[in-house]
């Protein structure tokens, strides 16, 4: 094949090369298992140590707040679970919204299951949480509120600092869990300053390594185990640590966040460049969850209304371009998009979305390709369909 243009970077990102070497050295030289007391467990034990150091510093937190897990789903669900098993003596309601990524929505199915009462936030069209319907939420025994910060399907960006300063006028006891494997390295922002008490993060989705991520749970907060075993990451997650991911993660949030900002204007430009040109160039399309203000930099989900997304999706891949037709979690099921369907997004543009997700590593001469092929897909497309 010869051109290659991903912009897939929703569903997981392409590592940098330093991170690949950092991995490399810790498979093949620094192999040890940091539990052991010799000279090689203590070399791997540093290593985690500078990792842990690495993203603490980048959340303004204590390093001692950060515990490795194997990615997004494990820290969701540890931090779900965690605070339900832990707490279920001062209440049993937990509220979340209809389009949390499906590691938070099977989570709280699960849970509902074990008799919990949880209590789904709705959105609006550009798929934003009503903060006047979780006020009317908020009861005595609520003990959680779990909200993504940015939506892994349209790169909507909830109110997060909002909903903290609600429950802190109500005076809930309850906690604050944000999945943030979407915003990390995407969006400005520290834990303490939002007032989350529990924060998700992926290192995938920051050119990091996949099986790798981190949960950062507020020093005070009482959460229990959802595996137990040895004393590893104090406890809350045993088992020998993935040494090469997490040293990878490490390396991964050092190299993004270094020069952020102009990373993040890249992002914005390309993503602007990118609907600019498809609005310009192609009749009757829709954009979903674009509100300006309060969309992620890399997200953008397109419908393109008489053409199903995975006809067009591979359409796109014999021209070496590589998108999504939505949460690559979720994608080989067969059911319309939850949270495009939550946002009342008719039942033809769901089935014609598209999911374009850029990064820093993505060029302007690139999204002009995509969009040049695209265009000329979308006619060919719909000659075929009207037939």
């Amino acid at each position: 094949m010869g051109k290659e243009v991903y912009l897939d970077n929703s569903a997981t990102t392409k590592p940098y090369k330093d991170v690949v070497d950092a991995m490399v050295e810790m498979l093949t030289e620094n192999y040890g298992n940091p539990s052991s007391l010799h000279k090689k467990g203590i070399d791997a034990e540093r290593a985690i140590k500078k990792a842990r150091e690495a993203i603490a510093r980048v959340l303004d937190v204590k390093n001692t707040e950060i515990y490795f897990t194997s990615g997004g789903t494990e820290s969701n669900n540890i931090a779900i679970q965690g605070i339900a098993l832990a707490h279920r003596k001062r209440g049993n309601h937990l509220i979340t919204t209809a389009i949390e990524h499906p590691s938070v929505l099977n989570t709280f199915k699960f849970l509902e299951e074990m008799g919990y009462r949880v209590s789904y936030l709705s959105v609006d069209s550009h798929g934003i949480i009503s903060l006047e319907e979780l006020e009317k939420e908020i009861r005595d025994d609520t003990i959680l509120v779990s909200i993504m910060h940015v939506n892994n399907e349209t790169g909507a960006i909830q109110p997060v600092e909002e909903v903290r300063r609600i429950l802190n006028a109500k005076k809930s006891k309850a906690f604050f869990h944000v999945d943030a494997v979407q915003s990390f390295g995407k969006i400005p922002f520290t834990p303490k300053q939002m007032g989350i008490d529990m924060l998700s993060i992926s290192a995938h989705k920051l050119h990091g390594p996949k099986g790798v991520g981190a949960l950062y749970v507020n020093k005070g907060v009482l959460i229990r185990p959802i595996v137990y075993g040895g004393s590893q990451e104090v406890g809350l997650r045993s088992g020998t640590e993935n040494v090469p991911g997490i040293v990878g993660f490490g390396k991964a949030v050092e190299l993004i966040f270094d020069n952020i900002d102009e990373k993040i204007r890249k992002m914005y430009s390309l993503k602007e460049g990118l609907k600019q040109r498809i609005l310009e160039k192609i009749d009757n399309v829709f954009i979903n969850g674009q509100l300006e203000g309060k969309s992620a930099p890399h997200i953008l989900n397109v419908s393109f209304p008489g053409i199903r997304a995975e006809v067009l999706l591979h359409a796109l891949e014999d021209k070496g371009i590589y998108v999504s037709t939505g949460s690559a979690c979720s994608s080989n099921k067969p059911s319309p998009s939850h949270v495009l369907t939550a946002m009342g997004v008719s039942r033809e543009c769901i089935e014609g979305a598209i999911r374009f997700s850029v990064s820093e590593l993505n060029s302007m001469e690139e999204i002009e390709y995509c969009v040049e092929q695209l265009s000329a897909i979308v006619v060919q497309l719909r000659k075929y369909v009207r037939r």
